[in-house]
């Protein structure tokens, strides 16, 4: 039967927002996992001395304000006047047509031989090629719209940036508002960008005498979706095709109206409020999808524009918005955890606290959604927007150690929403238990990809995940709440295991974490066996917990698994390897990961200390990802190097802009957040520490040079 296709609407409530609702549970969860409470550190302080101060557009990144839910980016202006930065949300997808005659069903993937038995993947049908690639395209996430200014010169031709003088802008963080102003032929322009923390409304407020003078307007315009492009960056959408989607004006009301944007089976409403424009929005001349609010008496001018899958009731003000969002980013602030390095006589402290300080803020607009983010966050588009499952330890396991559960907590809950269809995947590949797909979206369907169908690691996240919270919140009540999610996952990782020769091996076929060996003869990865002993034992301890007995399927696989596979005193990424230090040095250094962001129950010290060591002297850096560098650098805090962790915390090849957005090493478009995920957890567990570790701040050099103050922090494992 054919997928229907559709906008995916989201639940629950918005990133900062939640903050404020939950009032002080994060501090009750410190109480449990840290001696420090709140209060001790000046947080306005340490956050407003990192706001980003620009004066001239970035072409690349923008600044943004948003929710954890939708974003809005924005250049110099303040809006989107000279760049079409996105607006996107979580809820905002959109599909193709499909091939014509073509149905999802009719997708057949591959069969390959696994261990004598064929099984088919999700890698893309030969048989069928152009539905794999609507499979793998579809659906794709979309710019909701681009708003900015219409503004006009003394001599009535449209104003570029360059006609600009005196631009200065500022993102107060404490307050999540983006201040910015400029002059234009002598004439100052004063603009204020927020965006509500309860509802996906971005408000816009703007001072000038050409607000009077009829040269100043502000427009909302939409684009069509620009699916077929894997890499949407920097900006989304497609701007040329005014005859593939439609746009409709309802008046609802004195200065209140509804936009009704259509694309295909994609159907979403801005509802706008406005103070100071005319009694009703116009349509641009030659722009078919652009409306203008504008001509009205007055220098400011204010709007609302409330982004929905269906027609709100109500639309607040921009000053509603404004105040809403003043109140609850400081709630946001004063929540969870924080890390003060301004002691410090190191001359790297400020660089690395506005890392700190700037994921928090980004990944807090970017990635509080009920669903995984994509790569990018809300900037633009990767992989077509959508998430990847193997990565969501990344982008998620942070919130725990900064005690920020309330923006965890609307995340995890796609595991129970992924279980049937992850149950049903496994069986038809005849395994027990929940197979999580990797490249996915809000559907849960897996995306055809080899790498898509054969990549393990993502299966024992959930059950990581679910241990950092029963940390925090020791109670029946979280136990209840993951014991689906990690009996299904622990079920399939026991019958993924296969005996041979009195062992239980992990593949053929196996995709590693660094996707670049042969998976047809890749076996036991190192990091794999790690993680599959990691999540087997979790699991039976949640057994016991729940009062029930271990399982003796999965106990026989835990205790039968094979070794980390050695070679010449060093671990290497899978048995049997050839040319390891030559042909294997580049992408992820996954070998690192086995002691420091693992706690390294099965793995020797010794040799750990001599692989790592050679990870360091050899290692490709110009071919590593973002979120390589974390995990080198929680490999070096737990074997006691403080300064090679603070070294890899700061790499040249681990660059954070301006903005705080992180370049991810040179593999991939900016942004890429799992690093500024990773970072963060690196940070709290070098300053909190981790299950064994003695002292304060035992990941950071203790020579006097790094003077580290925190509070809220959880231990990592």
């Amino acid at each position: 039967m054919a997928v229907s296709r559709r906008t995916f609407v989201r639940t629950g409530m918005t990133g900062v927002a939640a903050a404020v609702t939950a009032g002080w549970r994060v501090g009750d969860a410190v109480a449990q996992t840290s001696p420090r409470r709140p209060g001790g550190i000046d947080r306005h302080a340490l956050v407003s001395r990192h706001d980003v101060v620009r004066t001239a557009s970035d072409p690349v990144t923008p600044l943004q304000v948003g929710n954890g839910q939708l974003a809005f980016g924005a250049d110099v202006t303040g809006l989107q006047t000279f760049l079409p930065f996105a607006t996107l949300s979580d809820w905002g997808w959109h599909s193709d047509p499909l091939p014509d005659g073509q149905t999802p069903s009719d997708f057949a993937g591959q069969v390959w031989d696994t261990h004598g038995r064929p099984v088919r993947y999700d890698i893309p049908d030969p048989q069928h090629p152009e539905l794999s690639d609507w499979l793998r395209a579809n659906p794709h996430r979309i710019n909701l719209a681009r708003i900015g200014l219409k503004m006009l010169r003394a001599d009535g031709t449209e104003a570029v940036e360059a006609d600009l003088s005196g631009c200065h802008q500022r993102l107060d963080l404490w307050t999540g508002t983006l201040h910015s102003r400029f002059t234009l032929e002598g004439s100052p322009v004063t603009v204020r960008t927020s965006c509500g923390p309860d509802l996906d409304a971005v408000a816009v407020r703007i001072d000038s005498p050409l607000v009077a003078d009829g040269r100043l307007a502000v427009f909302i315009d939409f684009p069509y979706a620009n699916g077929a492009e894997k890499f949407s960056a920097p900006f989304v959408g497609v701007w040329d095709r005014p005859d593939a989607h439609t746009t409709r004006l309802r008046p609802r009301g004195p200065r209140r109206a509804d936009i009704t944007h259509e694309l295909d089976d994609t159907r979403y409403t801005v509802g706008l409020v406005w103070r100071g424009g005319g009694e009703r929005p116009s349509r641009a001349d030659g722009h078919p999808h652009r409306y203008l609010l504008g001509g009205g008496a007055g220098t400011r001018l204010e709007a609302t524009f409330l982004f929905a899958p269906r027609p709100s009731p109500r639309v607040p003000t921009a000053a509603a918005v404004e105040s809403a969002a003043a109140r609850a980013w400081p709630a946001f602030w004063h929540s969870g955890g924080a890390l003060d390095l301004s002691a410090s006589t190191d001359s790297r402290w400020r660089e690395l606290e506005r890392r700190v300080v700037l994921s928090q803020y980004l990944l807090a607009v970017n990635e509080a959604g009920s669903t995984p983010p994509q790569e990018s966050g809300l900037v633009n588009n990767g992989w077509y927007g959508k998430f990847h499952m193997e990565m969501y330890w990344w982008h998620a396991a942070h919130y725990a150690l900064w005690n920020r559960w309330p923006q965890l907590d609307r995340g995890v809950g796609v595991y129970q929403s992924f279980l049937d269809s992850s149950r049903e995947r496994a069986r038809l590949q005849g395994y027990q238990g929940a197979r999580w797909p990797k490249m996915t979206d809000p559907s849960g369907r897996q995306s055809p990809g080899e790498i898509n169908a054969l990549l393990l690691w993502q299966q024992p996240h959930p059950i990581f995940l679910a241990e950092l919270d029963y940390r925090a919140h020791p109670t029946r009540a979280t136990l209840d709440k993951w014991r689906d999610v990690i009996f299904a996952t622990a079920e399939f990782m026991a019958s993924y295991a296969f005996e041979d020769a009195g062992r239980q091996v992990l593949g053929p076929p196996l995709h590693l974490v660094s996707e670049n060996s042969d998976p047809k003869v890749t076996v036991n990865g190192a990091f794999e066996l790690s993680y599959w002993r990691f999540g087997l034992r979790l699991a039976q301890r949640w057994r016991e917990r729940l009062g029930r007995p271990a399982d003796p399927g999965w106990q026989t696989v835990l205790d039968g698994l094979a070794p980390l596979p050695v070679q010449d005193g060093v671990y290497v990424v899978y048995e049997g390897v050839h040319d390891m230090w030559t042909e294997y040095i580049y992408d992820h250094p996954s070998l690192v990961g086995l002691y420091g962001w693992l706690p390294g129950h099965d793995v020797d010290v010794s040799i750990m200390r001599a692989t790592a060591r050679k990870v360091w002297d050899v290692w490709a850096w110009d071919a590593a990802w973002g979120w390589d560098f974390p995990m080198l650098a929680m490999n070096a805090a737990r074997m006691g190097e403080p300064d090679r962790a603070i070294d890899f915390l700061l790499h040249e090849k681990f660059g954070f802009d301006d903005a705080g957005m992180p370049l991810g090493g040179s593999r991939v478009a900016t942004p890429y957040f799992p690093g500024a995920g990773g970072l963060l957890y690196a940070v709290a567990l070098m300053a909190a520490g981790w299950d064994g570790a003695g002292g304060d701040a035992p990941g950071f050099p203790s020579d006097g040079r790094w003077r580290v103050r925190w509070e809220g922090l959880a231990r990592a494992v």
